[in-house]
């Protein structure tokens, strides 16, 4: 899995982060995608390593401007037992 966050210029409010999150839906096949206006980065989480050019582009059509993108692997963290004291 991965995660990729992106630097975004636009985002003003909520309705905002609605936009970039259905476009990254719509274009991408994600496990979860999350922006913050305040912050103007949106973070996903997927399976494959998405197309940084087809990200630029999508976005920019929406009337926004991804100024960086990073993509690291991601290891989902799990609900674990051990470690708990008894």
């Amino acid at each position: 899995m991965f995660r990729t966050i992106l630097r975004i210029d636009g985002m003003m409010c909520s309705m905002c982060e609605c936009h970039i999150n259905d476009t990254v839906r719509h274009h991408f096949d994600v496990k979860k995608v999350s922006s913050s206006h305040s912050k103007g980065t949106t973070e996903i989480i997927s399976e494959e390593m998405p197309d940084e050019n087809l990200l630029f582009d999508e976005i920019y059509k929406t009337g926004y401007k991804v100024l960086e993108i990073k993509t690291e692997p991601y290891e989902k963290k799990g609900f674990s037992l051990s470690g708990r004291k008894k």
